[in-house]
C-alpha cells in the first residue's frame, strides 16, 4: 500500500509526501498553511499539525519521540505498558476500548485498545492542487469492526476536514468506546492559554486522583463549566491553563448544544477550534498533566492537556461504560458515521 510509484507529484498547492520514520509509514498532506503528519504505520496518529505562517505546531510530540513497537518492544510488556511504552504523544484514534484495560465479550483489551497501536492501509483518493483526500482504513483484531477515515484539506485554507464510517462486519452486537485523544503541549499551549467552550457544558470529576501527586478538583461533586469546586474547598477556573507543577487531573464534559471547542496560544493570537458530532460523541475528555506527576511514564517532564471527543465515558474502560450506559452499541452489520473539523484561526489584537 502506497502512494503510488507513478503518481504526479508537485511542490505547490495541496500535496502529498510519503516517508518513513522508524520503519514506520508516514504521511504527509500539505497546503499553503497546513501540513500535517499522519502515522499510517502505527494507529493512523496525526504527530503534525503544523502552521506554516507561525512554524507553530498544536501537536504534542513525547520527548522519547516516535518508536516503532514492533522493533522497540517493552522490556516488561504489560496491558499498559502495550501503549505507554510506545506512546509518541500526537493525536490517536481510540477504538474499541477507551482507557483503563478490560474483559468485554471474552476479548481481553489493553490501554486504549486496539487501533491505535495497529498499522492501516491507506490510499489517495483525491490529488490536485485544489484539493487533497487521503483514506485510511483498519479493521480491529478483537472485534469485527471495520473504521475508515477520509482527511482532506483544500487549498489555502488552514482546515483539516476528517469524515469517518465505523462497521460491525458480523450478526453479533458489538459495544465501543471510539473518540480522539487529543494531545496539546508547548509551545503551542502553556500558562495563559484559554480553553473556550459553548455555555452550561457540565464538568464530571473522575472519581479518583489519576496521579500520585494529588488532584485539583473534588471527586465527588458536578460542575458546571468553567468554575468548579477545588479539592481544598476553593474554586478552579478550568478555562485558564495553569502555572506548571499544578496537580494532574482528569474530567468529562457533556451536555454539549453543538460539539465544539477551542484552545488559544499563551499570547492570545492563534486559536485552533476543532467541531464534531456532538449526538455521536457527547463527551469530552479533558486529561491535565503539568508536570506535578513525577513518576512512571511522566516522571515530570511534560506539560500537556489532552481534549478528547468521545461516544463515551469514563476512562476505566469498555467495561465501565457498558455499565453506566454510556458506549455505543453497532447493531448487526451496521455503520456510523462522524466528522470533524479542525481550523487555526487568527485572533484580534488587542
Amino acid at each position: 500500500m502506497g502512494l503510488g510509484r507513478y503518481r504526479r507529484s508537485r511542490n505547490w498547492g495541496c500535496r502529498a509526501y510519503q516517508y518513513r520514520v522508524q520503519d514506520l509509514d508516514l504521511i504527509v498532506l500539505e497546503n499553503q498553511l497546513l501540513r500535517i503528519g499522519i502515522l499510517a504505520g502505527r494507529g493512523a496518529d496525526i504527530v503534525e499539525f503544523l502552521y506554516k505562517p507561525c512554524d507553530l505546531d498544536f501537536v504534542w510530540l513525547h520527548p522519547q519521540g516516535i518508536r516503532n513497537p514492533a522493533t522497540y518492544l517493552s522490556t516488561s510488556p504489560d496491558t499498559l505498558a502495550t501503549f505507554l511504552d510506545a506512546y509518541p504523544g500526537g493525536w490517536q484514534e481510540i477504538l474499541p476500548n477507551g482507557g483503563a484495560p478490560c474483559s468485554v465479550l471474552g476479548a481481553q483489551f489493553g490501554l486504549h485498545g486496539e487501533v491505535a497501536q495497529l498499522p492501516w492501509d491507506y490510499d489517495l483518493v483525491e490529488d490536485s492542487e485544489k484539493a487533497i483526500t487521503l483514506r485510511l482504513d483498519v479493521e480491529t483484531q478483537k472485534f469485527p469492526l471495520r473504521l475508515s477515515k477520509y482527511l482532506h484539506l483544500a487549498n489555502n485554507h488552514a482546515v483539516l476536514e476528517i469524515s469517518e464510517l465505523l462497521t460491525n462486519q458480523s450478526p453479533a452486537d458489538i459495544p465501543v468506546m471510539w473518540g480522539h485523544h487529543l494531545a496539546f503541549g508547548k509551545p503551542a499551549i502553556g500558562e495563559g492559554s484559554r480553553i473556550i467552550l459553548p455555555n452550561s457544558v457540565t464538568v464530571i470529576p473522575h472519581p479518583q486522583p489519576i496521579s500520585r501527586s494529588g488532584r485539583r478538583l473534588r471527586g465527588d461533586l458536578t460542575g458546571t463549566w468553567p468554575i468548579v469546586e477545588s479539592a481544598d474547598r476553593g474554586h478552579v477556573d478550568l478555562q485558564q491553563l495553569p502555572p506548571a507543577g499544578t496537580p494532574s487531573e482528569l474530567v468529562y464534559l457533556t451536555n454539549f448544544r453543538s460539539g465544539w471547542y477551542e484552545i488559544t496560544t499563551p499570547d492570545q493570537q492563534l486559536a485552533l477550534r476543532v467541531e464534531w458530532d456532538a449526538r455521536r460523541f457527547p463527551y469530552l475528555w479533558f486529561w491535565q498533566e503539568f508536570g506535578a506527576s513525577k513518576d512512571y511514564p511522566w516522571f515530570g517532564r511534560i506539560y500537556v492537556v489532552g481534549l478528547e471527543p468521545f461516544s463515551s465515558y469514563p476512562d476505566d474502560g469498555l467495561a465501565s461504560a457498558i455499565a453506566n450506559g454510556s458506549a455505543l452499541w453497532l447493531r448487526p452489520y451496521q455503520s456510523y458515521e462522524l466528522t470533524l473539523r479542525l481550523e487555526v484561526r487568527q485572533l484580534a489584537s488587542s
